[in-house]
């Protein structure tokens, strides 16, 4: 344990402070840049959002102190996990250390274990394959919706089982990625103004309201349509056209949500609501964030193409994938990690200290935000050598080993993400789902910039996708896609 430091060394505070809104203008415009320049400036750096003061890990060995060796000391908390909470509510992402977060995560783990997710796997193929499938072909398309929807999609039938009404899947897929950038928003702004009576402000109110109503039918329906549940009061009936293959779906013995709903000890409806909420969020944006750059990224490197595919067939030859075959697609998880690696997810978490405590030499007074960055830690040169470039053969046994003490994507210690497991495996099945699909896509956009809201995801990217590798004339090819920069392109 580290106890208080009697003395001390200075923390550095980062230049470009303005008055009343601290680094906020910094942090709204070019979020990504000035989060990893503070490297520069030491291992701890003090930074203000609005008046209140923040301090920034910039040395990977000192996040896992906070969030592993010392974490009694820094707890769950902070501007973003308290923007978060609004519609998050008490969920294990955002619930207060404690006796409920152990309860709900001893609650919640059977649902994530490798037993459970591979009893929704081929239910997850056969719906991805159902989505990427229907895609049009040689249509440009926006490729970060396409990601969102097909892992909304996957994973509401993990969750709540088959027979999904479609309607609140559109309604989801439409609410959440305006609802993340108002929680950024109410983030990176001084306290006072998200409570003024704004639009903006009243605008996240009333999604966060609706993303509720939604959750609330989809629990009553999941209870309707489970064996063994009595459904609720307010139970919503819907008439929503049902997919093609509802009649083989309806005998889905039920989702993961089902362990929740039979439990010994079961939540409440608005706890349930909580978590129902965190599990989407991080199924939605983390995973149809990384998917979206993967697909960028192969469409920049025909040697990662040509390796996934060989991968694939040498796997499932013409066959379609089946999920115990995503064990074996090594490469494509590395190109999967890199992904992961170069672009996030997450660019900016919070923890509170619970106590005047010292950390690596820098006082850290009680109260205070401490601000860690998986993105920071992700670019940092000397664990990922030309960490803008993208590089799965990092990932290989012999190198992997060096870079895994700042890989921290998923967390650590005893908040770390409890979905790893399932996100692994619902990246493999789309991933896998979609080379399956369509030999060939090409980039039609621009090559994208990053933007951080929670996630980081691209500003704009657009593909076509082709039935057959030799269906686009190759000068059409050439012109859709760009030379591959030498390395990313940061927001400006």
């Amino acid at each position: 344990m580290s106890a208080p430091a009697s003395s001390t060394t200075p923390t550095p505070t980062a230049p470009g402070s303005l008055p009343l809104i601290g680094h906020a203008l910094q942090l709204a415009r070019r979020p990504l840049p000035f989060m990893t320049s503070l490297r520069e400036h030491g291992s701890v750096v003090r930074i203000r959002i609005g008046p209140t003061p923040a301090f920034v890990v910039t040395d990977p060995a000192l996040t896992r102190k906070v969030l592993v060796t010392d974490s009694a000391h820094f707890v769950k908390g902070g501007k973003i996990i308290d923007a978060l909470r609004m519609f998050f509510g008490d969920g294990l992402a955002t619930v207060a250390d404690g006796d409920t977060h152990l309860r709900n995560r001893r609650l919640i783990q059977p649902m994530f274990n490798k037993a459970h997710i591979a009893d929704r796997g081929p239910a997850m193929i056969d719906q991805v394959r159902d989505v990427v499938g229907a895609w049009p072909a040689v249509v440009t398309r926006d490729v970060y919706a396409d990601m969102n929807e097909v892992a909304l999609s996957a994973f509401l039938v993990a969750l709540f089982g088959a027979d999904f009404p479609e309607h609140l899947e559109g309604e989801f897929v439409t609410l959440m990625p305006e609802i993340m950038k108002g929680a950024i928003r109410q983030t990176i702004l001084p306290p006072w103004m998200t409570r003024l009576p704004l639009p903006a402000n009243r605008a996240h109110a009333n999604r966060v309201a609706r993303l509720r109503a939604l959750i609330d039918q989809a629990i009553d329906h999941h209870a309707d349509q489970s064996p063994g549940l009595a459904p609720s009061a307010d139970a919503v009936s819907t008439g929503a056209e049902r997919c093609p293959h509802a009649e083989v779906r309806t005998e889905d013995p039920g989702g993961l949500f089902k362990t929740l709903l039979t439990a010994e000890d079961p939540l409440t409806r608005e706890q349930l609501q909580d978590e129902a909420i965190t599990l989407l969020t991080g199924a939605i944006e983390t995973t149809g964030t990384t998917l979206a750059w993967t697909l960028y990224e192969i469409t920049q490197d025909d040697g990662i193409q040509r390796r996934l595919r060989d991968e694939l067939t040498a796997v499932c030859g013409d066959r379609p994938l089946r999920y115990d075959d995503i064990a074996q697609l090594h490469y494509a998880r590395q190109v999967l990690q890199e992904a992961i690696r170069k672009y996030g997810p997450a660019w900016m978490v919070t923890r509170t200290a619970a106590r005047d405590i010292d950390l690596g030499g820098h006082r850290v007074p009680k109260g205070a935000d401490v601000v860690w960055s998986p993105y920071l830690h992700q670019h940092d040169a000397r664990y990922f050598p030309d960490p803008d470039t993208f590089d799965p053969d990092r990932w290989t046994a012999e190198r992997a080993p060096a870079a895994r003490g700042s890989f921290l994507a998923f967390g650590d210690g005893r908040r770390k993400c409890i979905g790893e497991n399932f996100a692994w495996a619902e990246l493999q099945i789309i991933l896998a789902s979609i080379l399956q699909a369509w030999p060939h896509f090409t980039l039609t956009s621009r090559p994208p910039r990053t933007q951080a809201v929670v996630t980081v995801k691209p500003d704009t990217l657009t593909m076509a996708y082709y039935p057959q590798a030799t269906s686009m004339p190759r000068a059409s090819a050439e012109e859709a896609r760009p030379m591959r920069p030498s390395k990313s392109r940061q927001e400006q």
